[in-house]
């Protein structure tokens, strides 16, 4: 059997041209303000401003053909939706999102614009989730988790692949985490790729779901609270494949406030002219956080989407200057 390494490398090949190789590139102003080598992964570039159209686009791309006749559903916070109703336009798949309550009408719009249905659930995002696997089962279709599903994290395990051999001598890389896809991913291709480089897990304060289930042991009921990083929000299903995942290749955890993250946001609109979204903000704010233990070393972070309404962005990170960033 095809252990998961062996499915980001065939995935690593599958899912081009349709997924770009992202840039990683360096950030001279936050670099010299933290005294280390920093380089930022472009993900935020990628055709629906968010990584996870890997994912997406290598399931869609493992799917038989009955399962391509009868179509897929699946449930989104809205970046892993419009990664999804990509993929299927592009495969001829009919894509159904399950969205909750607190998904933004613009990321709404964002996925029905490629085509695909869009199923409001009263609740949280999980409910969506929930209701997503349900009417799947209900209805003979192909559910596509946003992060509990192996090809899914496969497809997010290519960003892993490329870090590897853009920068091969990487010391450490931030990634914020949700579900846990993106960072198993990630994760995994590094362990095999690159084992020197410590993969970091960064959390927002307000949604640490993943963070408390790997405290615990076990996947457990967490509080959550409003976050900047809404891509990242939301409780992890219980037998989520990532939990295990996470468990053996996250070297460190960490934790970062709300104006942590709002501050990271203006700290790369300022040294790189990029608007990104809470979750990109939530790995650049862990490495801000912990600069001092890298410095005059070569670390990343992922720059995972850039799916944010302007005015929310503003109201984050008030008036911008064109001062260069200075060390937190």
């Amino acid at each position: 059997m095809a252990t998961l390494f062996d499915r980001v490398l065939e995935a690593d090949v599958g899912i081009r041209p349709q997924v770009q190789v992202t840039p990683l590139d360096p950030s001279p102003a936050l670099s010299a303000a933290l005294g280390c080598e920093v380089l930022l992964k472009c993900e935020h570039l990628q055709p629906t401003g968010s990584f996870k159209v890997r994912g997406a686009a290598n399931k869609i791309r493992v799917l038989g053909e009955a399962a391509r006749r009868n179509g897929v559903t699946t449930a989104s916070t809205g970046n892993h939706g419009q990664g999804t109703a990509r993929a299927g336009a592009l495969a001829g798949v009919a894509v159904t999102v399950y969205v909750g309550a607190s998904t933004t009408p613009q990321k709404i719009a964002a996925i029905r614009a490629f085509g695909a249905d869009v199923v409001s659930v009263d609740g949280p995002p999980i409910a969506a989730e929930l209701e997503a696997r349900r009417q799947a089962g209900l209805q003979g279709k192909t559910y596509i988790s946003p992060y509990n599903d192996l090809d899914v994290v496969a497809g997010q395990g290519t960003i892993g692949v490329e870090l590897a051999r853009q920068a091969p001598d990487l010391d450490a890389v931030f990634v914020s985490v949700g579900g846990g896809g993106l960072i198993s991913g990630i994760g995994t291709a590094l362990k095999n790729l690159s084992p020197r480089t410590r993969v970091i897990g960064v959390w927002p304060d307000n949604s640490p779901c993943m963070l408390n289930a790997l405290q615990a042991g076990a996947i457990v009921d967490t509080v959550e609270y409003p976050t900047l990083s809404d891509a990242t929000a939301g409780a992890v299903e219980l037998g989520s494949v990532t939990f295990p995942i996470c468990r053996d290749v996250i070297d460190t955890t960490i934790l970062v406030t709300e104006a942590e993250i709002a501050n990271a946001m203006r700290m790369i609109a300022q040294a790189d002219r990029w608007i990104v979204e809470g979750a990109a903000g939530v790995a650049v704010a862990g490495l801000l956080k912990t600069a001092a233990a890298w410095r005059k070393r070569k670390v990343a972070a992922v720059l995972c989407g850039r799916n944010i309404a302007l005015e929310k962005f503003l109201q984050a990170v008030g008036p911008l200057t064109d001062a260069a960033p200075s060390s937190p």
